[in-house]
């Protein structure tokens, strides 16, 4: 095969996997604060994916123009289930944190397929089958669009936490939650905003994956999973990391889909993820423990 199909394929996982790293960056922020494994992570992004499908249906909104919009209902969301529901698991046992996130992923599919039934349903905007031309390069302009996406919403999230008296108070709870709780923090509050953050990444990428792939009501599990192979890959709760270990996983799957098959292309996600746990047990850019 021509060296530019592969350079063409290459940018597309590159672009697919920028979107891969914001999704998977909410599991990231939510782990590395509040010290929960969302394992509703991906019915959630389901939840924004049909946010988008529905609003383009109905009214002809743009994806695009529903990100916030989309990121803010879900945070709304995510800040509520911390609050009223995850909260008081805090300090339970990993494996009751385990049931309970799991309970929530279910009921969340299966209200999603009450709802809209099994039917597969996809996004058709006026530049779905447009592309631009760089030299050898032909760049599909949803997969664009929607990386451009991801990047500025995580570039707002990096700085919310960097440079805003709240993300700092955010990084304290992290680094030392019996710290913060002495010196007067609202922890349980700041664990719920978080949260919400969280949900709102997985918000965000929710709806620009509807420009990339169709929607169903049980796709939710398969985005869990890739989600945790990604965060693995990048480090867990490392943020920089998360957004490499996307691109990697996104590299990974265009390529294996190009080379033998596209039913193959997980196969090769977690050939990554067994490499990197071998080689580098705490992730790409993880923090190994002392």
């Amino acid at each position: 095969m021509p060296l530019d199909v592969y350079l063409n394929v290459a940018v597309g996982g590159v672009l697919t996997g920028l979107v891969y790293g914001l999704m998977a960056l909410g599991l990231s922020v939510i782990f590395g604060v509040v010290r929960v494994v969302n394992f509703a992570h991906g019915e959630m992004m389901t939840i924004a994916m049909f946010i988008a499908v529905v609003a383009f249906s109905a009214f002809h909104i743009d994806p695009l123009i529903l990100l916030v919009p989309s990121a803010a209902v879900l945070f709304v969301f995510g800040y509520s289930l911390q609050a009223a529901l995850i909260n008081p698991f805090i300090t339970r046992p990993e494996h009751a944190q385990f049931l309970l996130l799991l309970a929530v992923a279910i009921i969340i599919s299966n209200a999603l397929l009450i709802v809209f039934g099994p039917d597969a349903r996809s996004v058709q905007t006026a530049y779905a089958l447009a592309s631009f031309q760089l030299g050898p390069l032909i760049i599909d302009a949803s997969k664009l669009y929607a990386a451009a996406a991801a990047v500025v919403f995580t570039a707002a999230l990096f700085a919310f936490f960097r440079f805003t008296l709240v993300g700092t108070a955010i990084r304290a709870c992290a680094d030392n939650y019996t710290g913060a709780q002495v010196v007067g923090l609202d922890v349980k509050r700041l664990y719920a905003l978080t949260f919400g953050l969280g949900a709102a990444c997985v918000g965000a990428a929710g709806t620009m994956l509807t420009l990339v792939v169709d929607t169903t009501p049980l796709v939710g599990p398969s985005y869990t999973l890739l989600a945790f192979v990604i965060v693995i890959t990048g480090g867990l709760g490392s943020l920089p990391g998360a957004l490499l270990g996307g691109v990697l996983i996104g590299l990974t799957e265009a390529l294996a889909g190009l080379t033998f098959t596209p039913s193959l292309k997980s196969m090769f996600a977690f050939a990554v993820l067994v490499l990197v746990l071998l080689f580098r047990p705490q992730g790409l850019l993880g923090r190994r423990s002392a």
